[in-house]
């Protein structure tokens, strides 16, 4: 649909039955997060809260919950933009499908923005103590907006002679911004977190180079196109404002004034400046791994103007373990963007970044493997993919690469994320296909390591025939030698057993505690069906079911720290395991804090659901 505003969107969700209105006061500081989490999770409607105590904003959340609203809200401009990639990437589409080709192309105009003295957003103005103060987590540091378009511009870029201006050297992401709390100036001041590479991260970098101020942008609302677009994971030099005309089939509207960029058909617009050299305590915030992000020092912008349209609406979203409202945008973004993978990194046929594991510390992918003959098949060119991939936008942030030679299973599907570890458990040898990546840059959002943006990687790379069956249960005698202090074996999977192990103490510790376990003559010969071990801190929570393993195992370890082997070695600085690879899970006093519900929030939100309440039949 296309869509002028967010309240258009809103109306159009009511008549197709996909709106609730809750017009009971609601408290913005964690009841309304605990609403949209209980009606996300019975894949419910969009929610619109129409009085927030301590704000004249309505609020809505759940917009993007499933899938059928997510396509009915975008399409067929979805399609006209994946027509678009399929293009790019496949041009003998354009012969095969002339019609939808042209329309595609036609579609493309939309991605001029169009430059305006005044619009919509520009009606009225507030601060910021009048915002929705929405906090989502019992430890948060204060209320944070949690679907932000954050806009700004390569201060060193040629904006004079760019046509557009906003087009050059722009980015527009979706960035963590927080409102209150810590040291923050109420109404001047709002925290701005960004991870290092990501593209304000390089325009900032730039502007302290030079030691002048960081304009940035706020916008909050307008076409739900514009939130989708500041997630997409764009190439360099491909502005995220001209896909979101493209995705909205109506072209991005801007006003460029002396304050700043503004969107005028969003609901909200906060400008301001990042000042050189200025830091405060951000944090902490529940995030998408499932875990609080920590308190760190950040930017902050320096508020200078708060617009906002009359008949303005503040969008939300709630982040924590997945899966979320996001993980429906995580799917979409595949969707259009799948057929440009082999085009963007050649050779590679498909990649998944695992929602369930908390999307960045897993990651899976399949590549063709040419550099050896046919009768000797072992993964060569796959490094070279692998290290294609680790150096490409977001997906360097991986943690766990699982690559597979796309020549054993041309129709694998790498979305069948057990099906897919147990292609690669039945043909990965440990001795030769694990590659570390020690002391390198981790994800910002990732406390598995000690440090900050610190840590690990490890490659996992297969290829070539089954070299063993995968067990479906685990034989007695396997687990007879389980001794303590490890206990309660049991199978997360074919070929996966998990094992209850001690609380974790120091990484001093550790290592005595898993030789312990690794000594391969206290186990008979069945462990060839049991490649893969993870100890944890209750093996019947980890093994309750799939998605409850790969969070377990892939956020809470450090690859460089904590994998183990069966007959272990290392030879000319190789590591490798004759026997079983075994990850150590367990969670390390240096780890954030998962993320648990208030219980009083739960026990009040219960009510709304009873007969009679405003969410009954909705929870």
């Amino acid at each position: 649909m296309i869509f002028k505003s967010l309240m258009e969107c809103v109306n159009f969700l009511e008549r197709e039955g996909e709106l609730v209105r809750i017009t009971l006061p609601m408290d913005p500081d964690l009841e309304m997060a605990e609403v949209h989490n209980r009606v996300f999770q019975a894949g419910g409607p969009a929610v619109l809260f129409e009085k927030v105590k301590g704000t004249p904003f309505p609020a809505l959340s759940n917009l993007f919950g499933t899938r059928e609203r997510a396509l009915k809200i975008l399409e067929p401009q979805l399609e006209k933009v994946t027509a678009l990639v399929n293009l790019k990437s496949m041009p003998g589409e354009m012969f095969k499908s002339p019609v939808k080709s042209a329309r595609a192309l036609m579609n493309a105009l939309h991605a001029l923005p169009l430059k305006r003295s005044s619009g919509p957003v520009m009606q009225s103005r507030c601060s910021i103590k009048d915002l929705p103060m929405i906090r989502c987590w019992p430890d948060d540091g204060g209320a944070f907006i949690y679907l932000p378009q954050v806009f700004s511009r390569d201060p060193a870029g040629p904006l004079k002679k760019a046509v557009p201006g906003i087009l050059s050297h722009s980015n527009l992401g979706m960035y963590r911004i927080q409102l209150s709390g810590n040291d923050y100036v109420m109404n001047r001041e709002v925290g701005v977190h960004y991870q290092l590479h990501r593209g304000i991260g390089n325009h900032h970098a730039r502007a302290l180079e030079l030691n002048i101020p960081l304009p940035v942008s706020i916008f909050v609302g307008g076409p739900p196109a514009h939130t989708l677009a500041a997630v997409m994971p764009l190439p360099e030099g491909m502005p995220e404002v001209a896909f979101a005309g493209v995705l909205a089939g109506r072209s991005f509207r801007y006003s460029a004034r002396e304050d700043g960029i503004i969107s005028l058909d969003s609901d909200f617009c906060i400008t301001g400046k990042i000042y050189p050299g200025k830091t405060k305590p951000e944090g902490p915030f529940g995030d998408h791994l499932g875990y609080y992000s920590l308190t760190h020092e950040f930017p902050f912008m320096e508020v200078e103007r708060v617009y906002h349209r009359k008949d303005a609406i503040w969008p939300f979203t709630v982040v924590g373990r997945p899966p979320r409202e996001d993980s429906v945008l995580g799917g979409l973004i595949h969707e259009i963007t799948a057929s440009a993978i082999p085009d963007t990194i050649a050779g590679v046929t498909a990649i998944h970044a695992v929602d369930a594991a908390g999307v960045h510390p897993l990651l899976f992918a399949t590549a063709l493997e040419r550099y050896v003959p046919f009768e000797n098949k072992k993964p060569r060119e796959l490094l070279t993919h692998a290290n294609a991939i680790l150096g490409t936008g977001q997906l360097s942030l991986a943690k766990y690469l699982i690559i597979a030679s796309h020549n054993d299973s041309p129709n694998i599907d790498i979305h069948d994320e057990m099906g897919f570890i147990m292609h690669v458990l039945e043909r990965i040898d440990f001795q030769c296909d694990l590659h570390f990546h020690t002391c390198t840059t981790m994800d910002t959002l990732d406390y598995s390591s000690q440090g900050l943006n610190q840590g690990s990687k490890v490659v996992f790379v297969c290829a070539g025939d089954k070299r063993r069956e995968l067990l479906r249960y685990i034989p007695s005698q396997v687990a007879m030698a389980v001794k303590a202090p490890f206990s309660h074996p049991r199978l997360a999977a074919p070929g996966i057993m998990v094992i209850q192990g001690p609380p974790f103490e120091s990484y001093s510790r550790a290592p005595k505690e898993m030789n312990e376990l690794t000594n391969s003559s206290l186990y008979p010969g069945a462990m060839e069906g049991l490649p893969l071990v993870v100890v944890v801190d209750d093996s019947h929570a980890a093994a309750q079911d799939f998605s409850t393993f790969l969070w377990t195992a892939f956020s809470r370890s450090n690859p460089s720290h904590d994998i183990y082997g069966m007959e272990s070695f290392t030879h000319f600085k190789h590591w490798g395991c004759r026997g079983s690879l075994v990850i150590d899970a367990r969670i390390k006093p240096f780890h954030a804090p998962p993320l648990v519900q208030d219980t009083e929030i739960v026990r009040r939100v219960n009510k709304l659901g009873e007969r009679g309440g405003p969410l009954y039949g909705f929870i």
